[in-house]
């Protein structure tokens, strides 16, 4: 069983090694993407100012 195994790698070593670079590619495509993505739909931040009630200063 395990020889089996050891011998179809050996033989589609090349086609492995090919589909596993093409694999990890697309995951690294996919993940740069969403970071990017989130970072550019990301809410701002917004910075509100309360003003001042106007009774409060003349009493």
């Amino acid at each position: 069983m395990l020889s089996n195994l050891v011998e179809f790698v050996k033989k589609h070593e090349t086609a492995i090694i090919l589909a596993m670079g093409v694999a990890l590619i697309s995951l690294l495509s996919f993940g740069i993407g969403y970071l990017t993505a989130r970072e550019r739909f990301k809410e701002q931040i917004r910075i509100e100012y309360e003003q001042p009630n106007q009774a409060e200063k003349h009493p």
